[in-house]
């Protein structure tokens, strides 16, 4: 094969090709195929449209010394195969280079079950996933400039099929889809603005009318302002707040981090805080990988080891794992090796996150109603991390904050800067209403699939006035 050669494989053939070429101890080879598809409008009109491909191949190289296994880990992106031959001696030379990893346990090898359709060809998305949603999102134009609005956003749909194989036998393959919409409304001056997200595995339950309805809504609520001045407020938090808080708190959720002192989950004077109550309300967060609507990868697909996953346990089978059940913390993430080290049982990291409390939870709406005075709030923006021990957290709020006195919004108040730990957030929580697919808009980009409950919160601390519009 000369040099100049470009072969394109599929990725089970790539993952083949790698594995056969490896002259390691062992090898872990993760070969993904993703395509996306976007649409980008502002103005009430589409200003973009485009579709794009990609692959990138992971291989894991393993070798065993006097001291212990060493692993090395080299990815590249558009891997060809000419090319391979040279991305798997390059992960074979940086585990030589390596010293024992600490994380080092033997590769799982073909465990018996559904491999997942790993000798089929990648799925692909198109520009197509939009077929109904674009004669909708037309006709919101319409509507917006019928009622002197602009719309601005954009919907994203990306399919990525992941290919895993080892040495020892493992074969498994996971399709991923991924999308969402984002919808900015704003007046025809630009003085006021509400936003709505939400998340989508294909496009085909998207209610843009409805979003579209509740921004309208909000808008009108923003014809009259009222100055605040901070302090400690009743606050509703909607479905997509309370993500951006949990999502944070689970991310921060090791329990080998905890198990040596360096997180709000670490018990003073030593250990986990496993079996502490976070919430006086009946609140289950948990991962499910089986989760209607939020299906992510039912095995671990790890890239790089850390403390909540590890190279060697690709292909680990995940399951749902309980984090805070009826309000007490009951896991925190580990694997293999940090499962070894805390004494606690081995739970990985999983794509999606649930929070749930009563099945016959109000709706947002309901919750407002029965306000007698406190804020709702449409979201929270640039959530930084100030105290680890306590887990608090300061952020903005964005695109809309609202007064409500007897049941009713009355108008809109100034954005705010909060200062608030997720877990704090739990223990003050004293309503939780019902439980629904949402879109974190802080940690989108990195994490969509979540489904979380709108929470009435006591005394939110609103630290300090924002200028932020």
């Amino acid at each position: 094969m000369s040099s100049g050669q470009t072969v394109v494989t599929r990725p089970n053939e790539t993952v083949e090709r790698a594995l056969a070429l490896s002259k390691a101890d062992g090898c872990v080879v993760i070969a993904e195929e993703t395509s996306a598809a976007n649409l980008r409008w502002a103005n009430n009109a589409l200003t973009t449209n485009g579709e794009t491909r990609g692959r990138r191949v992971t291989v894991v190289a393993t070798v065993a010394g006097t001291e212990g296994t060493a692993s090395g880990i080299v990815s590249r992106s558009g891997v060809t195969v000419d090319r391979l031959e040279g991305l798997v001696r390059a992960a074979e030379a940086a585990a030589r280079d390596a010293g024992p990893a600490e994380d080092a346990r033997e590769l799982l090898g073909a465990g018996g079950g559904p491999d997942g359709g790993f000798a089929e060809a990648p799925a692909q998305t198109s520009i197509g996933v939009f077929a109904d949603f674009a004669p909708e999102l037309g006709a919101a134009f319409g509507r917006a400039r019928e009622s002197d609005r602009l719309l601005y956003g954009f919907a994203s749909h990306q399919l990525t099929s992941t290919y895993v194989g080892t040495s020892a036998g493992l074969r498994l393959r996971h399709d991923q889809p991924t999308g969402h919409v984002e919808l900015n409304a704003k007046s025809a001056d630009l003085t006021r603005s509400a936003w709505g997200g939400v998340p989508t595995r294909d496009f085909r339950d998207v209610d843009l009318g409805t979003i579209d309805a509740e921004l309208a809504q909000r808008l009108s609520w923003a014809s009259r302002t009222i100055d605040l001045p901070a302090g400690r407020y009743e606050t509703l938090l909607p479905p997509t707040a309370v993500a951006d808080l949990m999502v944070y708190m689970y991310w921060q959720g090791s329990a080998r981090d905890a198990h040596e002192g360096r997180t709000v989950f670490s018990r003073p004077g030593g250990g986990t805080r496993i079996g502490d109550r976070l919430s006086e309300l009946p609140l289950t967060l948990y991962s499910d990988p089986g989760y209607a609507g939020l299906e992510s990868a039912p095995f671990t697909i790890a890239h790089a080891s850390g403390d909540a996953s590890s190279v060697f346990d690709n292909g680990l089978a995940l399951t749902r794992t309980n984090w805070v059940t009826d309000g007490v913390l009951t896991s925190l993430m580990t694997n293999r090796h940090t499962a070894e080290l805390t004494g606690l049982p081995v739970a990985p990291e999983i794509d999606n996150l649930i929070l749930d409390g009563p099945a016959d939870g109000p709706s947002l709406a309901d919750m407002v109603a029965s306000t007698e005075r406190g804020l709702l709030l449409t979201c929270l923006w640039y959530i930084r991390e100030v105290d680890p021990q306590t887990l608090l957290l300061t952020g903005l709020t964005r695109d809309g904050v609202y007064l409500v006195e007897g049941g009713e919004v009355v108008g809109a108040v100034n954005n705010y800067r909060f200062n608030e730990s997720p877990v704090d957030v739990l223990g003050r929580a004293v309503e939780v209403g019902r439980t629904e697919r949402t879109y974190p808009r802080e940690w989108g980009d990195w994490f969509t699939r979540a489904a979380m409950p709108p929470l009435r919160v006591r005394d939110f601390n609103m630290s300090s006035p924002s200028q932020a519009q």
